[in-house]
């Protein structure tokens, strides 16, 4: 919570510094234009400029400040507002008067003379657009104004656009179609495996539940929740699966949590539970079992943890009651009888009937026992008792005992005590699972160990997973020796006590932002705040490599030779690994402030690192990517850099800021800012990722903030852009798209806010990464035309059944 306030507070003081220099701005450009106007006043009404005079002299508005005739009206300074990963770092007092100071005369030293007073006036005027909109004002047949919170952003129309009016905007005429989902949601969810009489694990991550053959190796996905999943069942019948989502927002729209129920062969929703009804998000659900599944058991995430009961076939409520203010984690029916339920999570388990619409509820007894912390988990043995696993490591078998009217009195009734204890693990036991024979296994979190364990609890059997995939979360069984396991470091492993455990499924621990693709070949680079930097094929749908860094990456690039990678992390520092050896081969330190952008020329010769301490790095590039020498440094932002682009030639680089700022540099005439930004208009890019920019301008939707879309890529062929936002959505425009309003393709399945978007080298599929969803989307291009898009081979080991039609706006 104090993280969140003092961000909010960083964020502030970067909106008010930022406001204060626009101020200063305009008041310097009052300043300028007065003289200006009394002049052109003078020469049309000489007694009204007298009393004009008159009346500015006994105000005391006159000036002694000379008009610069070397200041530039071409770029202004916009607000750094709220940015998930950009926030500036604030110093000493002394130091922020100092930015402050330079920030203010950088706004005027940007500022280019009008080619009228007459028409500069009038911009001034029709500057004012209200706070939060994003209208765009054509002027003067050359630029065209773009407005970002009410902040004018002007953008130079290219020579070969005769008529910027008569510019149609249309949606891309290629659509995209998720091929593959990365990923495992283990680190905080519980019972979220399972496996299929089809062959096919059943698990989530983000707003998708996967369905994975674990032998063909191919993918379905169940795509209809709006926000992120975080439970899930099995109907007994093996064909029904329900699963549970939390609340969402979608701009200011809320988005209600529910449980969908749905068919696992047609993927098609049978019901739609409780929408309107659970607060927050759900948090366990289970089908009865005695009575063929005909009921549904439901926890919701409000402080009361609502327990409901469901009619699967008509989704109406049966029953309803407040269960307890601590934390639950599971919620069960009885197999043989439909009345009875059984809840627990910290320190407690309770004991549910379930009469005439009304619950009873009984509390388990620990007596003698210790009572945990935190009861984790709980199965019915063959014999009707009750099997908890808790943090202390312990299995205790819980059964009814006969009332103590001794102690209790008369009219005592009968209590749920602890039978017997076992001591199972070391640490908790997050998970057990039933076999076929009344056996048993146990998923410990500390020892990281499997035990298998016969009916009367006698240990058989036991294997330890490895340390690099953390504990175990859950357990599903295949056949009775073979096994899956999720960990809470959201991998999937497949194996059996004899063999050991491999990784099938394996993603991300913590908010990634560092995407790129291979300049050849079908694999790509993904890093994050775990500090994990990993390499994937898309191709074979799997993870190449994966390596540990000791801060966490934030950005990266291949360089064009495809043989070595540069990331650039938290802390100013940025390395170059071998994609082969994935040994460090350069490492550099610029500044002490994360590091936001890696980007190489188009011939891999130089590399400019993009920080948040204002400045852009350049650094001359030989032995295939091997060897660095800083070759100059680009001055001129005032806030944190975000994007950047090199233009095809290599000689020139676009950049945008957390200001809102488009500036233009010549690196081979050493890093020189170019004031005349109307000069870089026809200027051709090797890649288009800056997010503000004439070429781009229709991408942002009316009342964008500026922080809404946080990356978008343009596709080799130079047919469609691909955008990021900050509401887990995907949006596929054409490109050019220059118009404001312009039509685009939406796709949704993250459950955070995307953070980045990247196409393949060959413009056949789009990678997608999102923040605290840890997911990595893979989506194939459809309908890829001519336009110098190259198209890959297929792929062929994978399927999307479920791929609704994107929504166009």
């Amino acid at each position: 919570m104090m993280e969140v306030r003092l961000q909010a507070q960083e964020d502030e003081i970067t909106l008010l510094k930022s406001s204060l220099a626009d101020a200063l701005r305009k008041i310097r450009l009052h300043d300028q234009l007065l003289p200006l106007l009394k002049q052109q006043l003078i020469a049309v009404n000489p007694s009204a400029a007298r009393v004009l005079n008159q009346a500015c002299c006994s105000d005391g508005c006159t000036s002694s400040r000379k008009l610069s005739t070397s200041s530039a009206i071409d770029g202004v300074r916009h607000p750094a507002t709220r940015v998930r990963r950009n926030s500036e770092k604030l110093g000493n007092p002394e130091r922020q008067r100092k930015r402050l100071d330079k920030k203010a005369a950088s706004s005027a030293n940007l500022l280019t003379r009008s080619p009228s007073l007459e028409n500069r006036a009038k911009e001034l005027v029709s500057n004012a657009g209200s706070p939060g909109s994003r209208r765009g004002t054509y002027s003067q047949g050359q630029s065209i104004k773009m407005f970002i919170r009410g902040r004018p952003i002007t953008m130079y129309i290219p020579s070969n656009i005769q008529n910027y009016e008569d510019l149609k905007m249309e949606p891309p005429s290629e659509r995209l179609e998720l091929d593959w989902v990365y990923g495992y949601r283990g680190r905080d969810c519980r019972a979220n495996l399972y496996f299929l009489p089809t062959g096919e694990a059943v698990y989530f991550t983000a707003c998708v539940v996967v369905l994975y053959h674990i032998n063909k190796r191919t993918q379905r996905h169940y795509r209809k929740h709006t926000d992120c999943v975080r439970c899930l069942t099995i109907h007994p019948d093996k064909v029904r699966v329900a699963s549970g989502q939390t609340a969402g927002v979608e701009k200011d729209k809320p988005l209600q949590p529910c449980v969908h129920i749905w068919d696992s062969t047609t993927l098609v929703t049978l019901q739609q539970i409780g929408l309107g009804t659970f607060q927050r998000g759900i948090g366990s659900v289970a089908f009865s079992s005695a009575d063929s599944g005909a009921f549904l058991c439901v926890i919701d995430d409000t402080n009361e943890h609502m327990l409901s009961v469901w009619d699967c076939n008509k989704g109406t409520k049966h029953a309803e009651v407040k269960s307890t203010n601590e934390a639950v984690f599971a919620v069960d029916f009885n197999p043989s009888d439909s009345t009875n339920i059984i809840t627990c999570g910290k320190s407690h388990v309770y004991f549910w009937t379930l009469t005439a619409g009304q619950f009873m509820k009984k509390q388990g007894i620990f007596g003698k026992y210790k009572k945990p912390k935190f009861i984790q988990c709980f199965v019915f043995s063959l014999t009707g008792d009750v099997l908890t696993g808790d943090s202390e490591g312990n299995i205790l078998t819980w059964g009814k005992s006969a009332a103590d009217i001794k102690t209790l009195g008369k009219g005592a009734k009968e209590t749920f005590q602890i039978m017997r204890q076992t001591r199972a693990h070391e640490g908790s036991v997050f998970t057990l699972c039933n076999l076929q024979g009344g056996a048993l296994l146990s998923g410990g979190g500390k020892d990281r160990k499997i035990i298998r364990w016969s009916a009367d609890l006698a240990p058989e059997r036991e294997c330890e997973i490895p340390e690099n995939f953390g504990a175990v979360r859950t357990i599903a069984d295949v056949d009775g020796e073979e096994l899956l396991v999720g960990t809470t470091r959201n991998a999937i492993l497949r194996g059996t006590f004899s063999d050991g455990f491999v990784a099938i499924v394996q993603g991300h621990l913590d908010e990634m932002w560092g995407l790129a693709t291979h300049p050849s070949v079908n694999t790509f680079l993904t890093c994050g705040h775990d500090r994990q930097v990993c390499l994937w094929n898309t191709e074979e749908h799997k993870l190449d490599w994966c390596i540990t860094l000791e801060e966490y990456g934030l950005c990266a690039d291949f360089c064009p030779v495809g043989s070595v990678v540069s990331v650039g992390l938290s802390t100013g520092r940025w390395v170059v690994l071998d994609l082969l050896t994935r040994e460090v081969v350069s490492e550099f330190t610029d500044g002490n402030e994360q590091l936001s952008v890696m980007r190489y020329s188009p011939d891999g010769s130089v590399l400019a690192v993009g920080s948040h301490d204002n400045f852009i790095y350049i650094y001359n590039v030989t032995e295939s990517g091997r060897r660095y020498t800083r070759f100059g440094k680009c001055n001129g932002h005032s806030s944190f850099i975000t994007h950047l682009d090199w233009s095809k030639d290599g000689k020139y680089i676009m950049s945008n800021s957390g200001d809102y700022e488009i500036l233009y540099w010549d690196i081979a005439a050493g890093c020189k800012l170019l004031r005349n930004r109307f000069e870089s208009k026809d200027r051709e890019w090797a890649s288009y990722t800056c997010v503000l920019g004439f070429h781009v301008m229709g991408v942002w939707l009316e009342g964008s903030d500026g922080t809404d879309i946080n990356a978008l890529c343009r596709s080799h062929g130079e047919t469609m852009v691909a955008v990021a936002d900050d509401f887990c959505k995907i949006h596929l425009f054409q490109y050019p798209c220059p118009k404001p309003k312009a039509p685009s393709h939406r796709y949704e399945g993250h459950g955070s806010h995307v953070t980045n978007v990247c196409f393949t080298h060959s413009d056949s599929h789009l990678l997608s990464i999102g923040g605290k969803d840890t997911c990595i989307l893979q989506w194939k291009v459809m309908g890829v035309g001519g336009g110098g898009s190259r198209e890959g081979p297929a792929s062929v080991s994978s399927t999307s059944t479920s791929s609704p039609e994107p929504a166009t706006s």
